[in-house]
C-alpha cells in the first residue's frame, strides 16, 4: 500500500483493493513497427532502382555504357537490406518486397552469366557484339518471327529496346524471349498468318515494340 496515500476507514463488506503489480515500474518501451506511406514511397523507389539497373545493364551489353552498373546494383543492395530491417505491419509491403527482391535476384543471376561470358570469351565483347547483331537483325526496320523464335533475333529487339531512353523491356532476357514466342504464336492463331514482325518504334520521346502479322505470300 502506498504510504502516502490517505487511509480511510473500510466499510464493512467492502472488496479491498489489490496492490498494483505494476506499481513503481518503468512502463515497457513500444516495439517500433513501420508501415503506410514511408515503407510505400521506399518501395516504389526500390522498384525504379531496379528497373534502372536493368536497362542500364543491357545498355552495357548493346555497346552504350562502357562499364557495368556496378554502383546501381550495391545501391539497390543496400535498399533492400535496409527494407530487410524493417518490421512491416503491411502484408502488402511484405509481399511486395520479396516480389522485388526476387526480381532482383533473377536479373542478378542472368547478368552475372552474361557477365562471366564476355569473361571467359564465350561472348566477345560488348561493343563488337552489338555491332555484329545490329548487321544481322535490324530491330527498327523489323525482325520476323515465324513458328520458331530464333534466341538470336529476340536478344537483338530486346537490345533494340533496351537501348533508347524510353522504359526498355519490362522483362530479363529469358522472359522477352518466351513473351515474344506467346505473342507470336497468339497472333498467328488469331489472323491466320504465317509470320509476325516486331519492330522498334519511337513515339514521344520513348521506343515501343510494335508487331503486326506478315500476309502470306501467294504462290511461295
Amino acid at each position: 500500500m502506498d504510504p502516502k496515500r490517505p487511509v480511510g476507514p473500510i466499510r464493512p463488506g467492502a472488496p479491498a483493493v489489490p496492490p498494483n503489480p505494476r506499481a513503481g515500474q518503468a512502463a515497457a518501451p513500444m516495439q517500433v513497427k513501420r508501415s503506410g506511406p514511408a515503407v510505400g514511397e521506399a518501395l516504389d523507389q526500390l522498384a525504379r532502382d531496379i528497373r534502372q539497373l536493368q536497362i542500364d545493364y543491357e545498355r552495357f551489353f548493346n555497346g552504350g555504357l562502357p562499364l557495368p552498373p556496378e554502383e546501381q546494383r550495391t545501391r539497390v543492395q543496400t535498399q533492400l537490406r535496409n527494407l530487410r530491417n524493417i518490421n512491416m505491419t503491411s502484408a502488402v509491403d511484405s509481399f511486395r518486397l520479396n516480389d522485388l527482391e526476387a526480381r532482383f535476384n533473377s536479373y542478378n543471376e542472368l547478368f552475372n552469366r552474361r557477365l562471366r561470358d564476355v569473361e571467359e570469351g564465350r561472348r566477345g565483347p560488348h561493343k563488337v557484339f552489338a555491332f555484329v547483331e545490329k548487321q544481322r537483325f535490324d530491330p527498327r526496320g523489323g525482325i520476323v518471327f515465324g513458328s520458331d523464335v530464333d534466341p538470336e533475333a529476340a536478344e537483338a529487339l530486346y537490345h533494340g529496346l533496351a537501348a533508347g531512353a524510353g522504359d526498355g523491356p519490362k522483362f530479363d532476357l529469358d522472359s522477352f524471349q518466351t513473351y515474344i514466342r506467346r505473342q507470336t504464336e497468339a497472333i498467328r492463331q488469331k489472323t491466320g498468318c504465317a509470320e509476325v514482325q516486331f519492330r522498334v518504334a519511337e513515339e514521344e520521346g520513348k521506343l515501343k515494340l510494335k508487331a503486326r502479322p506478315v500476309p502470306s505470300r501467294q504462290g511461295s
